[in-house]
């Protein structure tokens, strides 16, 4: 089985000339994540042990916009990691120049927009981020979105722009929101199904439950994700840095999958790396 993590962030120490957005540890903390940095040479030794054959970059928001060091681990492993991109959301004129560099970059494949913080929340409905969607299907860039709060605009802008590949957050589910607490969020997202070009990575699992590892409580949950969408369009991802500092690793949270939740082999291998290769146009190697 091929796996490929669809939400990994990797850093480097905030310094001088290497500066962290206003409020970054704060938000660190808030969501779980360890403070130490997360290199790219640490993150594939974790890989490596736990058969892990490739892992998405998302740049970490408390970095700003920047992806040289996602394009440092690329360029070191490129069969190995690739990147989905930050843009600034709210500047259209840097942010189309970039989209058109990205498209030309082997090593992106594709962007992350978000829309649950303070500052981006409004921006899918105020008409801040209208510029980007036009532009990204015209490139053909696919886009993870992180916006709990709007389904049914997320389904509006997928209709109108068919040819562009949308990837859903994490199930869609609110951050914080836990156990039967998720299962709003849940059919939410599911109810998106209609939509063929909208996907889902159900990722960060054990985050959404309070019960202990394998969180069988919330395996229901992701059965109708998968039901509602089919296996092709749900992908398999960990968020590591979220999960190292409460006792797990790699290999619980692939094991949660294949050993713990009832899935098929057929469908174990599309959601564990298939689904998202496919979808990003990088082909396994047989």
């Amino acid at each position: 089985m091929f796996v490929v993590d669809s939400q990994v962030h990797i850093w480097k120490e905030e310094t001088p000339d290497r500066p962290w957005i206003p409020g970054a540890r704060e938000r660190i903390r808030l969501n779980g994540h360890r403070e130490d940095p997360f290199s790219h040479e640490e993150c594939l030794a974790l890989m490596d042990e736990a058969g892990v054959n490739r892992a998405l970059i998302l740049p970490p928001s408390w970095e700003g916009n920047r992806i040289d060091y996602s394009l440092e681990a690329c360029e070191a492993h490129p069969e190995r990691f690739g990147i989905m991109a930050r843009i600034p959301q709210n500047d259209p004129v840097e942010g189309t120049a970039m989209l058109k560099d990205f498209a030309r970059n082997p090593h992106i494949k594709g962007t992350r927009l978000t829309f649950h913080r303070p500052q981006d929340r409004n921006w899918m409905i105020d008409g801040t981020n209208d510029w980007y969607w036009p532009v990204a299907e015209e490139l053909g860039i696919p886009t993870m979105v992180h916006a709990p709060i709007w389904k049914a605009e997320l389904g509006a802008i997928a209709e109108k722009h068919p040819g562009l590949k949308i990837i859903i957050d994490h199930m869609g589910i609110m951050a914080r929101c836990v156990d039967d607490a998720i299962g709003y969020w849940v059919q939410e997202t599911a109810d998106l199904h209609k939509h063929p070009n909208i996907h889902v990575k159900v990722s960060a699992l054990p985050g959404y439950s309070t019960h202990p590892f394998p969180n069988l409580n919330i395996e229901k949950y992701v059965r109708q994700m998968v039901d509602a969408m089919g296996p092709e369009r749900c992908f398999w991802g960990t968020d590591i840095t979220r999960l190292l500092g409460h006792g797990l690793n790699y290999t619980d949270t692939i094991e949660q999958f294949t050993k713990h939740f009832d899935f098929t082999a057929e469908e174990l291998d599309w959601i564990m790396g298939r689904g998202i290769c496919e979808v990003l146009d990088w082909p396994i190697e047989n």
